[in-house]
């Protein structure tokens, strides 16, 4: 795979102003040579050093179709650590495609999901970890989870692991070094040492594995179900975290039959939408079903927002729903601040994290909201800067060597000896050596980058 040449668009489909093919292998500048004439007849493409740039024309056989510039980077200081050749050409969509397929005509090879990147990590210019990152900083809609992605493609969560891979890999030569040569003079690794240093990496493990929810909602949002009963104001919720009015609001209950959706940021945390239909008892065939798509809705929810009546005292269907919120992300927003309160919030309190009065007519309350969302969902601990990790190949692998620190402190705890010791912390250092990339197999590897798009 790596001898061969590829090219693809590396910019966003759609009109622009520019867009960018991007070819990578050995016959980058070949490929580039055949595609491009350079405005100056003295400058040759092949001759063209790393890091410079030259203007010209782009051709087709004989037919010249755009003017653009090319970009050139030689081996190994190129982002896959090949030759590479960079083309901007204008950014109608007709005229990038065809320069992709110029290139292909003049021997390059149409590039997969994902390959640039990949070469990358194959030629070692990125760890597995960072290349995952690239995704995440291209996925990203929110400050604080490109930030996220960007301190992971700058290496910050393989220097965290790396320095628990060495903590583990110094005491495992201690461990191997008394275990198997009994008739050296090696000094037995006292418990106290031992713990201090499992206990280290266990809880620099823990503290990754804890921010990972908060850190996943930062990088990809959560869904979030808009639930209540009937004129208790969720439709007004919506629209009110919206910014514009994206459900019908009306005096009349069962106004919103079906879930609707929208996308809409609050503070750092993307949330996806649902308003559902009020939650009462109906014979009306069309409202029952979507009552029913409603607790569906609340059950697959990774956020609640449960919307009451201030004005009205509970219901047997209000406290139908804070029971069924019991144990879940869940918010529960006492409406209608404006009106005199007849709801008694104690009674649901036992049921939510927070129970907070608002008025969703007014500007006021999304930020109160947010707030609240940011405390629940943890988003508001989260160092945008630090280590974290991303993706449940990432997650499973950190529980995996956490789980097998832990059970490295219960054998020193019960006496079980240094082979056992020695035996769990050979499982931990497999399980990050699988999180960095080092032992990843190629299905690892595939899965890594089959959520790529074309051009990264």
């Amino acid at each position: 795979m790596l001898n061969s040449t590829i090219a693809a668009i590396a910019t966003a489909p759609g009109a622009g102003g520019i867009a960018v093919v991007r070819l990578s292998g050995p016959e980058s500048y070949a490929v580039a040579q055949r595609v491009f004439r350079p405005a100056n007849p003295g400058k040759k493409v092949m001759e063209a050093k790393g890091y410079t740039a030259l203007f010209g024309h782009f051709v087709e056989g004989e037919d010249t179709f755009d003017e653009g510039v090319a970009l050139f980077f030689r081996a190994p200081r190129s982002y896959t650590g090949e030759d590479v050749v960079e083309l901007s050409c204008h950014g109608g969509s007709a005229v990038a495609r065809r320069l992709v397929e110029a290139c292909i005509e003049a021997g390059a090879s149409p590039a997969a999901p994902g390959e640039y990147t990949r070469r990358a990590y194959l030629n070692g210019k990125l760890g597995l970890t960072q290349a995952e990152a690239v995704m995440d900083l291209i996925s990203a809609d929110g400050r604080q989870g490109a930030a996220l992605a960007n301190a992971s493609l700058s290496g910050a969560l393989a220097k965290k692991i790396n320095a628990q891979k060495e903590s583990l890999t110094a005491l495992q030569a201690h461990l191997s070094a008394w275990v198997d040569f009994p008739e050296e003079d090696v000094p037995e690794l006292g418990d106290a040492h031992l713990n201090t240093v499992l206990t280290g990496v266990r809880e620099e493990l823990d503290s990754l594995i804890r921010n990972y929810d908060a850190g996943a909602v930062l990088r990809e949002g959560v869904d979030c179900a808009i639930v209540g009963r009937p004129n208790a104001g969720k439709s007004t919720l919506l629209n009110l975290l919206a910014g514009f009015d994206r459900a019908i609001v009306t005096p009349v209950a069962g106004t919103t039959r079906d879930v609707v959706e929208q996308a809409v940021r609050l503070g750092d945390v993307r949330l996806n939408l649902f308003d559902t239909a009020g939650l009462r008892e109906t014979d009306d065939l069309i409202e029952a079903e979507g009552i029913r798509r409603s607790w569906k809705k609340l059950d697959e929810a990774g956020l609640i927002l449960a919307v009451f009546d201030g004005s009205e005292p509970p219901t047997r269907e209000d406290l139908q729903l804070a029971q069924r919120c019991a144990g879940r992300p869940a918010i529960a927003l006492v409406n209608k601040e404006d009106k005199p309160t007849q709801f008694d919030a104690e009674l649901i309190a036992p049921y939510f994290a927070m129970v907070i009065p608002v008025c969703c007519q007014e500007e006021g309350a999304r930020r109160v909201i947010s707030a609240a969302v940011a405390r629940l969902l943890g988003t508001n601990q989260i160092d945008p800067h630090a280590a974290s990790l991303s993706g449940q190949r990432q997650l499973s692998a950190a529980t995996r060597a956490r789980d097998a620190v832990a059970g490295a402190l219960d054998a020193v705890a019960g006496g079980f000896g240094l082979d056992a010791v020695s035996v769990c912390v050979d499982d931990a250092l497999d399980a990050l050596c699988e999180l960095t990339g080092e032992n990843a197999s190629e299905a690892v590897i595939n899965e890594v980058f089959e959520r790529f798009c074309v051009g990264k």
